[in-house]
């Protein structure tokens, strides 16, 4: 059964790091285009990063840019959100999400381009 799975999440205070993973099962991950998303309680769901089916290109939302930093590595079949300097407003419930679409700079960060989602983590950032 094709499954995405997410870990990593937490409870950190403010100025702290998280790793989030995304693994993959029952399919492999090398054909698809692959997001983070992040829905906040009383908030719509938004896109955080996404990476090409190759790794070479990312696209970051303004709020995360130079603190989040996606990768894969597909030989393991899983994707990285590593998660730096963080702040309370990047509290919410982080999911993973995958397209066989090809990356796209102006699609990349909608939800209508992700065909697979997984459950979730969840992240707070408190003091």
């Amino acid at each position: 059964q094709a499954q995405l799975v997410e870990s990593g999440g937490g409870s950190v205070q403010p100025g702290g790091s998280l790793r989030l993973s995304c693994a993959a099962s029952g399919f492999s991950l090398d054909y698809y285009t692959i997001a983070w998303f992040r829905q906040a309680p009383g908030k719509e769901r938004e896109g955080v990063s996404c990476i090409s089916k190759s790794g070479r290109s990312t696209t970051y939302a303004d709020s995360v840019k130079g603190r989040f930093t996606i990768s894969r590595d597909n030989a393991k079949n899983t994707v990285y959100l590593q998660m730096n300097n963080l702040k309370p407003e990047d509290s919410a419930l982080y999911y993973c999400a995958v397209t066989t679409r090809s990356y796209s700079t102006d699609n990349g960060l909608l939800e209508r381009w992700y065909d697979y989602w997984g459950q979730g983590t969840r992240v707070t950032v408190s003091s």
